[in-house]
């Protein structure tokens, strides 16, 4: 029978109703249907991908951390909490923590859950972790971490077990598993256990598994054990180089030493740790001429290169030398290798292998240097051929061998022949290094002649043609002082704002604001300067790294930042200008002052132009400078600076000369701490201020020590600081001996003709640090520099 189309029509209010409710039942059967077809699509899929069981459950969880991970990034409300003490920040975070749901709501949930983990308080650390990870995804992984670790506190093992293997089965594609591979597999681990029982739910246990076959499959996926090898490989494959998987290897090598593939991630990983040098002996002395069932050698060339560095950086240099023959052979291992011998006091062999580097690569810029150290191994008569080959095949060193040959004839008593060389390298490379050193000694002998006339003539090529050399920062100062000796008040004022503007970080740039007049203290106000300093409160975003580890650092996260980042930098051999800045920041935040600013200053090194661009890029950021300058202890400094009336500025630029904040530093003259104070030194301070119950090796104390010092050698001269910080070096006979009597000095003449090279160095250190933490952190000096650039 035809049906009426009268029964779609609105005039009809009860189908209507009928019609309505049908629909949605259909609608709710299709979406039931529809998500019992999802999960059992991720049931196959994860069932067909073995070698990825959980792939998919990975994406589930990264799609979200890539959506919500962007929310407000540059809200910085929870970021300049994150220096504070937990008891400093607890009400702010807490306020944050139950106010509406966002970004600065999941790091402060965090952070109180971090502090509570550290207070030993597991239950408050589950309170504000609870389901977290969803709101803050951008360091799920690590929120898991956390969780586990606030269960291990509370006691609960099975659920800590649990949250262990939800990092290591949902998170296992990230350096953050290792932490739960170690808490399975690590000698002391509380879940070791012959055989792991089975966690899967009841109803996957009760059914036959010969009945309902994909059942079995699901109780295979619940039969969790850290212990299977695919967890293992994942991890040497996608985070071999992560803290806990470097350890796990240690573990297994003590338990089966002969395992030259793990010594071999030993030495790509960890060539710059104490003691690893032990496990390449091992390596190198029973598999460094041994092939694998592929007839290769077991050791690769890369590998050698590692081997080589670890040696090199624990002064083994003949091991280092053996290591380079091995490597890939290129001009820059050839050459190391040869230089390794002359640093291991084999000078034969040296010149040896200098020679045949020179014959296998005769055009390689690397032959230059090799020329040049075999003239050094040489005595006077036989230095010239070498100079002479230089000069004629490598413009690129033709300059500093001609200023070396120069020297050479000297020596030699050939006046005339010397002659003839300066003036070619004066011709030719007039605006080379070489050509500017030689022009500034001739300037200064002058100047020491009493012809300053002479003198600021000398020094105007090197502003002219080498105004970026490091003697430039030098001859522009002292052209600005003779200009104005001479009455040339206008170039005077040129020399000082060329310095300013291209050496902005040296002591020179000081000195000629000084002379322009700037207010920046000078020798003798330094100690009594009352600054405003603005310490820095939100770390900068790195320039490389997950969003996690980016997200972590800025929390103030180190150890765990630190361990991802150590995961996730595995091209250590060769790490670009990004990585290695990272990396230098991250060795500040750990405490490693030395290592990390060593890493930042050695960025203006690299030879490439594509890495001079990246590094200028990166030198144009606060974040460069401030990690040059950093200032850890700052309390206590300013503390202590303030009980003895003296400059806290001054005491941090000191302490950043004398020990580059390494508090457990001893020189080879046992002077000992942050100010490197000796021994007996210390033991006269603290007699003279009542404080007999020290250790140097304390932070605390060494500074109260040493600023009490510093403050004493300023009353001593007066509050000169010239004086008193020469004096904290070479010690007060010496200073006595340099001043004479009590004529009138120039006080820029007094410390460039210090006797000690060391401690003329030293003062102009101390006084250039004290300078560049001025204009980072001083608002007004700060504010001097913006205005001056803009009218350059």
């Amino acid at each position: 029978m035809k049906r009426s189309r009268l029964k779609f029509s609105r005039y009809y209010p009860l189908w209507r109703q009928q019609l309505r409710q049908r629909t949605r039942r259909q609608i709710l059967l299709a979406s039931s249907v529809g998500l019992s077809l999802l999960l059992i699509s991720i049931t196959i899929l994860v069932l067909i991908d073995r070698k990825n069981p959980l792939g998919l459950t990975n994406w589930v969880v990264l799609l979200p951390q890539q959506i919500m991970g962007r929310r407000n990034p540059k809200d910085t409300t929870v970021l300049k909490l994150a220096s504070q003490s937990p008891e400093e920040r607890m009400a702010q975070l807490e306020a944050i923590a139950i106010g509406p749901k966002s970004l600065n709501r999941g790091r402060a949930r965090y952070l109180l859950a971090v502090d509570a983990i550290a207070g030993q308080q597991g239950r408050e650390a589950l309170r504000w972790l609870d389901k977290l990870e969803w709101e803050y995804p951008v360091i799920a992984g690590h929120i898991v971490l956390k969780r586990a670790q606030a269960y291990q506190l509370t006691g609960d093992k099975a659920q800590a077990q649990e949250a262990w293997q939800e990092l290591l089965q949902r998170y296992g594609n990230q350096p953050v598993a290792a932490e739960a591979l170690y808490a399975f597999l690590s000698d002391d681990s509380p879940y070791r256990k012959p055989e792991q029982e089975s966690i899967a739910p009841k109803y996957a246990r009760i059914t036959s598994t010969s009945e309902q076959p994909w059942l079995a499959k699901i109780q295979q996926m619940y039969d969790f054990s850290a212990e299977e090898a695919k967890y293992w490989e994942r991890a040497l494959k996608k985070y071999p180089s992560h803290p806990r998987i470097i350890e796990l290897i240690q573990q297994k090598l003590k338990d089966q030493p002969n395992q030259p593939e793990l010594m071999l991630l030993l030495a790509r990983y960890t060539f710059d740790q104490p003691g690893v040098t032990l496990v390449l002996d091992k390596l190198v002395s029973n598999y460094g001429k041994s092939v694998d069932e592929k007839n290769r050698a077991i050791i690769q060339p890369q590998d050698w290169e590692a081997i080589a560095l670890a040696y090199w950086k624990d002064r083994k240099y003949a091991q280092a030398s053996a290591a380079y023959a091995n490597a890939k052979p290129i001009p820059k291992h050839t050459y190391l290798g040869a230089r390794a011998l002359q640093y291991a006091q084999k000078p034969k062999a040296a010149k040896v292998a200098y020679k045949k580097m020179v014959e296998e690569f005769p055009n390689a810029k690397e032959t230059a240097l090799a020329y040049l150290q075999l003239a050094a191994l040489e005595p006077p008569i036989d230095k010239i051929p070498y100079f002479d080959q230089v000069i004629d095949r490598f413009p690129d060193r033709a300059a500093e061998a001609l200023l070396a040959k120069a020297k050479t004839l000297e020596q030699l008593k050939s006046p005339n022949a010397a002659e003839q060389a300066y003036q070619l390298l004066i011709d030719n490379y007039s605006n080379s290094d070489a050509a500017a050193d030689y022009r500034w000694q001739m300037a200064q002998e002058a100047a020491q002649n009493g012809d300053i006339l002479t003198a600021w003539h000398n020094v105007q090529p090197i502003l002219k043609d080498n105004p970026h050399s490091l003697i430039a920062r030098r001859a522009g100062f002292w052209s600005g002082k003779w200009a104005t000796q001479l009455g040339r008040k206008q170039e005077a004022e040129a020399a000082f704002k060329q310095v300013i503007t291209n050496h902005i970080q040296s002591y020179y740039a000081w000195r000629s604001a000084v002379q322009l007049g700037w207010d920046v203290g000078d020798f003798s106000t330094l100690r009594q300067s009352s600054l405003t300093v603005n310490w820095p409160t939100v770390r900068p975003e790195l320039p490389v790294g997950s969003a996690a580890l980016k997200e972590l650092y800025q929390l103030g996260q180190d150890q765990d930042a630190w361990s991802l980042w150590q995961g996730e930098f595995q091209t250590r051999l060769k790490p670009t200008v990004p990585q290695q800045f990272t990396d230098g920041l991250f060795r500040l935040a750990m405490g490693e002052y030395l290592k990390g600013i060593s890493l930042v200053e050695t960025l203006e090194d690299r030879e490439t132009s594509q890495e001079q661009e990246q590094y200028q890029k990166i030198r144009k950021k606060p974040a460069y400078w401030q990690a040059l300058y950093p200032f850890p202890y700052i309390e206590i400094i300013e503390t202590e600076s303030k009980q003895r009336n003296i400059n806290p500025l001054l005491v941090i630029s000191l302490m950043r000369q004398e020990s580059r904040f390494e508090a457990n530093i001893t020189s080879v003259a046992g002077a000992m701490g942050l100010m490197q104070m000796l021994p007996s030194t210390a033991a006269w301070v603290g007699k003279s201020i009542n404080f007999n119950d020290y250790k140097l090796d304390n932070p605390n104390d060494n500074i109260k020590l040493g600023t009490w010092f510093l403050a004493h050698s300023h009353r001593v001269y007066e509050d000169n600081s010239a004086f008193a910080i020469a004096s904290y070096n070479a010690g007060q006979g010496n200073v006595g001996k340099w001043l004479k009597g009590n004529e009138p000095i120039d006080l820029d003449e007094f410390v460039e003709t210090i006797p000690f090279s060391e401690t003329r160095n030293y003062v102009k250190q101390v006084l250039g640090n004290y300078w560049n933490y001025l204009r980072l952190y001083n608002p007004e000096v700060g504010q001097e520099l913006v205005d001056f650039f803009a009218q350059e």
